[in-house]
């Protein structure tokens, strides 16, 4: 027949035909294909998807095939002949039958290793299993009769059009296929449309539903289903935020992007990869069991790509995102199930079954792995879950709407295998002492049998029993095996596995363990842990293991430990939220830390006063600016009311009120206070350890934001110097040093070499750190400045607009960095003559410090006098000099009148002034703010000189033409001298433009 087919034409000449292509099951994507290859040879073809009911004879479904036009080629494959379920001499019976009457029509190929049905040989299938798409092809062709040449037109990239055998480029810890998962066809398909209808940016599903109902089975099957759609499949396990940030930040050397180890630094670039589409545009996200809705703005990504959630948090019907609720199983789909996974059961004790457990999936996986697994008849089955056994554990409530019945069986399963299976039920109960999900049980066996308790040391000891309490735990689908492994593509060995335990099991089998038990197991959690610390929170290449952690401190009791070891590892995470940038998850961390460790320790317990300092950090680091004072204040008190105190905490409390009080405006305390950190240190650790440096560092920052640049510049000169001796050019210290020195620079207006040393700095922070670390935005951010001041030829408005954007996904809108970017981005807007972006950027970066940081804060009176500028360009005048005037009189009171910000606030009052016809008080303005320029910053600084500048200009307007004459003569020679004949200002000057100062908040 085929012979005779190839011969009734040519390649080119041969008319086209119709297929239908029948597959069942998960098979969808190689029906795809196969419609692709046809297509491109110009044929036309027709998917269906075939499951007959179970009702309905098996050769009448296939006789039903052939209603339709053209020939069938069936996709066989292990879920092929599980349809039903039938039995096997139906299925022969029939392809004996309507499928050799009509062998003309039927073609097929084969997509298993095992075994077909002998009767399948009347379909002559090809076997596609484990060859190439180029040999498939030429398979598929041959055994259709059609002439294996060129396709007509080349495959476009599209959904389906990747090979069913080549896997995604990126595949990310997918969980293992459920063969046994059953029906969903219809929720899949939806879900499958919604996202492909969807407008990019927005193809983000919310699957919502109770526990057990089968939210995440559905979206792995929904992965491999339609896994040849996408080139990345990244799978974020998010029941906590830590280990969400972490794995997100996982995908960014996947996709072989440029960036430090940093999760904050990695999900910004994953963030900026996704939205471009770059390097893959086919992308699949998939966050499971994400339930704390307010992450959702900074984590979700955008772009091409496509994004599904699941969540029990009904809060998403708020989101951007598209809410698709999963039921439980069709009833058929319950009983096609039961029967699958026992066969022993009949389709009336499967419906019997299903409709006691009410299609749940979660718990007809338990009922049904019970009832494959053991010889327990139906009827004593199902009389026990109607008699309620155990059933005081469906009165404690808690359990998310799950029926009684689901729990009494979960609870016969738990209940029976404690009596024959007594290891597998302790490592079941060991597992309920770490949190829900993902659970490292592995890392027990890195203990000595010695640290076990006796009767548990058969963890450590009996490799043989430890792997058969597993796989019966698998065996039963009370746990199953995580797919994470050590390194990619190995297979993880036992001190390596994990496994992955629903938030229901975890509770039913914590409460079915006697109190005696599980105090033993949170033991055994609590060592496990602590000998699983590394014991280095700054190292990053670390910051996975302590994410695999983090989850699992309160569910084990280490909170409240009273074990060192166990405190030090509680520490240890606290120092990695602070280092890894997980500030949110490290201010609820330490305040539940602080409630336990209250009631265990002396306020002064060096363990105490570790707690107080990394708290203070990840709150500033947060803008949680006033907390961290008082906690640090409170802190420092204790230690000086301590007659024996430890001269080292207490330089550290010291230091860390001063940072507090530079964020908070107290300039001239943090210098005081500073002052004594330095001291302390220098009599402690001597003038070149890391501590003095740092207490140098910092007393640097004081300096500057009290507008003593030049002392500033000589003590960060010396910092940087030593950094690079003692450290090393590339050290992430040393490079803030750069940073520091640069910003001197520009602040003591020599913007040439501050330039040329940011130039230098950015550099090596790009090698070290990569574009989107954290430090790394603070040196663009200074370069960006650095090269808006030395007159830079090219336009920095795009640096401008990135730089605002990469912070934003760095820090969030409201961060104080941010808000930093955000107002020189306005003033830079003004500047060109953008006067509604600057009014926009400005009212908000203006109205998030004042939230930020109050209404007295010298940055949130500062920013007044650019309102000013805004109102000014706007033809606006008598409201600008109210608030320049504002702005003086505010900054004079807090910093005092020779502080440059106040200085630049002056200049702008003075023009203000004049602007509004005051001509007498600006030119005295403009004269007493010269005179003190002159004293504070030199006469050559640039904002001395625009002092000048003003002040010709004021005594020109009282028609003072000789002394403005002398005044401006003398500040455009020391303009050119300073700044260069065609820099902006030295230009501005000539063209009499009048002079104005831009406000830079910088809180240190």
């Amino acid at each position: 027949m085929a012979t005779q087919r190839q011969a009734a034409g040519s390649a080119q000449g041969r008319e086209s035909e119709h297929f239908v292509v029948v597959f069942a099951g998960f098979h969808r994507p190689w029906a795809t294909w196969i419609a692709h290859r046809l297509e491109s040879h110009g044929h036309r073809v027709t998917l269906h998807r075939w499951d007959p009911p179970r009702e309905v004879p098996l050769e009448v479904a296939l006789g039903d095939l052939l209603l339709a036009s053209g020939r069938i080629l069936l996709v066989l494959s292990d879920w092929f002949f599980q349809l039903g379920p039938r039995p096997e001499a139906e299925w022969n019976d029939a392809l004996r039958g309507i499928v050799h009457a009509n062998a003309e029509r039927f073609a097929a190929v084969n997509l298993t290793n095992r075994a077909l049905l002998t009767a399948t040989t009347v379909l002559e299938p090809v076997d596609l299993w484990s060859v190439g798409a180029q040999e498939a092809e030429r398979r598929l062709l041959g055994r259709l009769g059609l002439p294996v040449v060129p396709a007509r037109r080349s495959l476009t990239a599209g959904a389906g059009s990747r090979y069913p055998n080549d896997p995604p480029a990126v595949w990310g810890e997918v969980p293992r296929r459920n063969v046994r998962f059953t029906g969903r066809d219809d929720l899949l398909n939806r879900l499958q449309q919604q996202l492909m209808d969807a407008d990019q940016g927005t193809a983000v599903v919310t699957l919502l539903g109770m526990s057990g109902i089968g939210k995440t089975q559905m979206v792995a099957e929904y992965c491999h289903r339609f896994s040849s759609d996408y080139d990345v499949i990244w799978w974020v396990n998010s029941d906590t935020r830590g280990t969400l940030r972490e794995r997100l930040g996982e995908l960014a050397p996947e996709l072989g992007l440029a960036s430090g180890s940093e999760p904050g630094e990695r999900i910004r670039a994953v963030h900026e990869a996704l939205r471009r589409g770059d390097p893959h545009s086919r992308w699949l996200l998939v966050f499971d069991g994400w339930d704390d809705i307010d992450t959702a703005e900074d984590l979700l990504p955008d772009g091409p790509g496509h994004v599904l959630i699941t969540s029990r948090n009904r809060r998403w019907n708020d989101s951007r995102t598209n809410v698709m609720e999963i039921p439980g199983f069709e009833r058929h789909e319950s009983t096609g199930y039961l029967m699958r996974r026992a066969p022993r059961i009949t389709a009336v004790q499967a419906d019997e079954v299903a409709a006691e457990l009410g299609d749940i999936p979660l718990a007809l996986v338990q009922a049904a792995a019970w009832l494959g697994e053991s010889d327990m008849a139906v009827p004593d089955y199902l009389r026990m879950v109607r008699d309620g056994e155990l059933s005081e554990l469906a009165d404690q409530g808690g359990f998310d709407g799950v029926p009684r019945s689901s729990l009494t069986s979960w609870s016969i399963l738990i209940n029976r295998l404690r009596d024959s299976q007594p290891h597998a039920v302790e490592l079941l109960s060991l597992c309920a002492s770490f949190a829900p999900g993902r659970i490292p049980i592995g890392l027990v066996r890195h203990l000595r049998p010695t640290e076990l308790p006796e009767g548990l040391d058969w963890l450590a000891s009996d490799l043989a029993g430890w792997t058969r309490a597993l796989d019966t735990l698998v065996n039963y689908s009370v746990l199953t095996r995580d797919t994470r492994s050590v390194l990619a593509g190995e297979e993880p060995g036992p001190e390596q596995e994990s496994v992955h335990m629903h938030r229901i099991v975890h509770d039913i089998v914590a409460r079915l363990t006697s109190p005696e038990d599980r105090k033993l197991h949170r033991q055994v959690v609590r060592r496990t842990l602590a000998a699983a610390d590394p014991g280095n929170a700054q190292d990053s290449r670390l910051w996975p293991r302590y994410a695999e952690l983090l989850p699992h401190l309160e569910s084990s009791g280490a909170l409240s430990s009273h074990n060192e070891r166990v405190q030090e590892t509680v520490l240890n995470l606290l120092r990695y939220c602070y280092r890894s940038g997980e500030f949110r998850t490290g201010v609820e961390l330490a305040e539940q830390v602080r409630a336990q460790w209250s009631e265990l320790l002396p306020p002064v317990h060096p363990r105490m006063i570790e707690l107080s300092t990394q708290q203070g950090n990840i709150l500033r680091a947060n803008g949680a600016f006033r907390a961290a004072y008082e906690l640090d204040r409170e802190l420092l008190d204790r230690l000086r009311a301590t007659p024996a105190h430890d001269g080292a905490g207490l330089m550290t409390a010291t230091s860390c009120l001063a940072a507090d009080q530079r964020y908070l405006g107290q300039y001239a305390e943090a210098l005081q206070t500073q002052r004594e950190v330095l001291e302390t240190a220098l009599e402690l650790f001597g003038p070149d350890d890391y501590l003095t440096l740092l207490a140098q560092h910092n007393l640097a920052a004081g300096l500057r934001l009290l507008g003593r640049y030049t002392e500033a510049y000589d003590m960060d000169l010396e910092t940087l110097r030593k950094r690079e001796a003692l450290l090393r050019a590339r050290h992430a210290a040393t490079l803030v040093s750069g940073i520091a020195c640069a910003r001197d620079l520009r602040l003591m207006g020599c913007y040439r070499d501050a330039l040329a040393s940011q130039e230098l700095s950015m550099r090596l922070h790009l090698q070290v750190l990569g574009p989107q670390h954290p430090q790394t935005l603070r040196a663009r951010h200074n370069l960006v400045l650095c090269e808006r001041r030395a007159g830079s030829p090219q336009d920095v408005g795009g640096s401008m607009a990135s730089l605002l954007e990469q912070s934003e996904q760095v820090h969030g809108r409201r961060h104080y960095a941010t808000l930093g970017v955000l107002m020189d981005y306005a003033n830079y807007a003004r500047e060109n003559g953008d006067l509604q972006q600057a009014r926009d950027l400005g009212a908000e970066g203006e109205q998030g410090f004042r939230e930020l940081l109050g209404p007295a804060h010298p940055i949130s009176t500062g920013m007044l006098s650019n309102t000013g500028l805004i109102l000014q360009a706007a033809g606006e005048r008598s409201e600008a000099l109210t608030m320049f005037e504002a702005a003086l009189a505010g900054l004079s009171a807090t910093l005092g009148p020779d502080h440059p910000w106040v200085l630049g606030c002056a200049l702008n009052a003075a023009g203000g002034r004049n602007f509004t016809g005051r001509l007498d008080a600006a030119a005295d303005l403009s004269r007493d703010t010269l005179r003190r320029a002159r004293r504070a910053l030199g006469e050559d600084h640039p904002l001395t000189l625009s002092c000048e500048v003003a002040l010709a200009m004021d005594l020109r307007g009282l028609r003072e033409h000789e002394e403005a004459g002398k005044v401006e003569e003398d500040a455009l020679q020391r303009l050119t001298r300073t700044l260069g004949a065609q820099h902006p200002h030295t230009l501005s000057a000539r063209q009499r433009i009048r002079p104005y100062w831009d406000f830079e908040p910088y809180l240190g």
